[in-house]
């Protein structure tokens, strides 16, 4: 194959072709360091903050898209092919103050000023596609950044204010979209990209039957999606992960089809990008959804990576094998299915080959009689690490439990089913006193860690009082069950 070894990308007006680009360079130090672009701040250096946040346009079956992501943990090399655009270029009609900065402005949304080219790309990305949002919809959107100063109740006036001071069918971004869409698609020449120095190697593949190419020539390769785990690797504990192979680009891996049957998500699809087939095919989740850290990481973290990194702490596995997926692995042109939970071996292992990876996810859809729930328990609402997340599906026939799976992660060294649980309520009738029984003997099933998240004994009484939850939001025959979800 006729390999290109330079990334080619668009930073604000300017084509860039950055040659010996090393795996572990980020976005951030590359503004900042090299293009002397100080807008874009480093706070947290982990996608916490989102002092860094900046645009990022992508062909998207030749439709031009932009979301927010977090540049500190955002790699130069995943940028092959995109438009990246930052506090600088922003600017109003006139070539004044954009909109939303004027909107900040006027309703005293900055006092120290550090965070506040964060807050504006954020609510630039919202306004863009929501230019009347409600108050919700904004914090929503500000979930990834943070305020230690000013506070948020100003910033959320100025974003609800700001179409007062323009609209999106004036802004520059809108006249420049053909433009741009012209040459987003004039960069893609279809090629394998090979750059950087020998120990320090970033590849990205020009199409997933390239992607299994690249991993048979290079099994100990670090794949990178959307890099909100492998971001913190080279951030926080400064691990080598060259080489790497960079594969948010793959359209093969962006599939997400919904049948009556079965949701199947490619395993490149991010959170942002599953979540309305989510919202259709199982309700429960959509608040959950929104609770998997801040809107940067959910426009770049996948779902599929979520899987293959094997954390005992990750927020889709638990719902996930309550649900009964399925993953679709391949080596080369080999196919095989797994049932999720059967992934997951022990901490730190799963069942993975040499040079396999994770092409996909098969969720089945609800039967009749499944009652589904889906719970986060963390220190801080949003944009927080589990310290329990759990996942329920229980099945009810004429007043009798026939079938369920709780899921729970946090409580061992991978997510994993409680055995016991289900046991204690498998064929019993659907009461409170059967769902009492079933916490007990979540005990049988776990015995968790205790560490700064949470403790061991708050993790068991967490769980416990989870089934209680699961059973009063549930419990048709009260006629009016307690719906805790907001609470």
């Amino acid at each position: 194959m006729n390999n290109r070894n330079e990334i080619r990308f668009l930073l604000n007006g300017a084509e860039v072709a950055a040659g010996d680009v090393a795996a572990d360079r980020t976005l951030l130090d590359y503004l900042r360091l090299e293009r002397r672009l100080k807008g874009t701040k480093e706070g947290c250096a982990e996608g916490d903050c989102g002092a860094c946040t900046v645009l990022v346009g992508r062909l998207d079956g030749g439709v031009l898209k932009y979301e927010t992501v977090n540049a500190c943990i955002r790699f130069l090399a995943s940028l092959d092919g995109c438009h990246v655009v930052t506090i600088e270029h922003l600017r109003g009609e006139n070539g004044g103050l954009h909109p939303i900065q004027q909107a900040m402005v006027d309703f005293h949304g900055s006092q120290c000023g550090f965070c506040t080219p964060g807050f504006v790309m954020s609510l630039y990305a919202l306004w863009m596609g929501n230019p009347e949002p409600t108050e919700p919809q904004v914090e929503t959107a500000i979930q990834g950044n943070l305020c230690r100063c000013t506070g948020y109740q100003p910033i959320i006036a100025a974003a609800m204010a700001a179409n007062r001071y323009g609209t999106p069918a004036n802004d520059f971004l809108e006249a420049e979209r053909a433009e741009i869409t012209r040459r987003l698609s004039a960069l893609n020449d279809g090629k394998r990209v090979v750059t950087g120095p020998e120990d320090n190697r970033a590849i990205i593949p020009a199409d997933v039957d390239d992607f299994a190419a690249v991993l048979e020539e290079f099994p100990n390769a670090t794949i990178v999606a959307g890099s909100t785990d492998v971001g913190l690797w080279v951030t926080k504990f400064m691990r080598p992960i060259g080489p790497a192979v960079f594969i948010g680009n793959l359209s093969g891996l962006k599939s997400v089809a919904l049948t009556d049957d079965t949701l199947e998500i490619g395993a490149g699809v991010t959170y942002t990008e599953a979540q309305d087939a989510i919202r259709e095919a199982f309700p429960h989740l959509e608040a959950y959804w929104d609770r998997i850290a801040g809107q940067q990481v959910r426009n770049m973290g996948t779902i599929g990576g979520n899987i293959a990194n094997g954390s005992p702490i990750g927020d889709t596995p638990p719902v996930l094998i309550a649900l009964g997926a399925e993953i679709v692995l391949r080596r080369g042109a080999e196919q095989r299915t797994l049932r999720l939970e059967d992934f997951f071996i022990e901490y730190g292992k799963q069942d993975r080959h040499k040079s396999e990876f994770v092409e996909s996810i098969i969720i089945p859809r609800a039967a009749p009689g499944q009652r589904d729930a889906a719970y986060k328990i963390s220190k801080r609402r949003d944009e927080d690490i589990s310290s329990v997340a759990a996942g329920f599906s229980v099945t009810v026939e004429n007043g009798v439990i026939t079938g369920c799976r709780l899921a729970f992660g946090g409580m061992a060294g991978t997510p994993k089913r409680a055995a016991a649980a289900e046991a204690a309520l498998t064929g019993q009738p659907w009461n409170q006193a059967v769902f009492t029984a079933a916490g007990k003997a979540l005990e049988a099933d776990f015995t968790p860690l205790s560490d700064w998240r949470a403790s061991a004994d708050y993790r068991t009484s967490v769980a416990r009082n989870l089934l209680q939850r699961f059973f009063l939001s549930h419990d048709e025959a009260t006629g009016e069950p307690v719906d805790l979800m907001t609470a």
